[in-house]
């Protein structure tokens, strides 16, 4: 497992940078996600949604990661669980790159209360592919966009 990690953080290193140059409050369009991909992410909508946190902890590896802003990382189904009890509400993920190779992949997104509001916030996914071709989190890390 940590080869792929090791692959896929070389695959997050090659992002380009550029974005950084846009100006304040600039939002990077949305790309269009195959529909394994798409997938994860409605899933994981649905969960939030629902206030579900045995659903959205199964869409993570068995050793996976939440990696949430100003907090030590949660690993482990379980532990994800725990994490997630008493989350969730109103929320639109929308992906603006990713990439696969192999068994490995990300999603880099921002994510919002409602479909075409503003991005509050921005996330990363890694994600792992299993034998079946079904794509599992490995690490969720999010942040808000202001920290007000």
């Amino acid at each position: 497992m940590f080869q792929n990690l090791n692959v896929c953080f070389v695959l997050l290193c090659t992002i380009p940078f550029a974005a950084a140059a846009e100006p304040p409050g600039a939002q990077e369009p949305s790309v269009e996600l195959p529909g394994d991909l798409a997938r994860v992410l409605s899933d994981y909508e649905k969960a939030w949604e629902a206030r579900d946190e045995t659903a959205l902890a199964a869409l993570f590896t068995e050793d996976g990661f939440v990696l949430p802003n100003g907090r030590p990382p949660v690993r482990g189904r379980d532990a994800i669980r725990r994490h997630y009890a008493d989350s969730g509400g109103p929320l639109a993920l929308r992906a603006i790159d990713f990439a696969t190779g192999g068994s490995v992949g990300y999603i880099i997104g921002g994510f919002a209360r409602e479909r075409s509001a503003p991005d509050i916030g921005k996330f990363t996914l890694t994600l792992q592919r299993d034998d079946g071709g079904h794509w599992s989190i490995v690490s969720d890390m999010d942040s808000p966009n202001n920290r007000h």
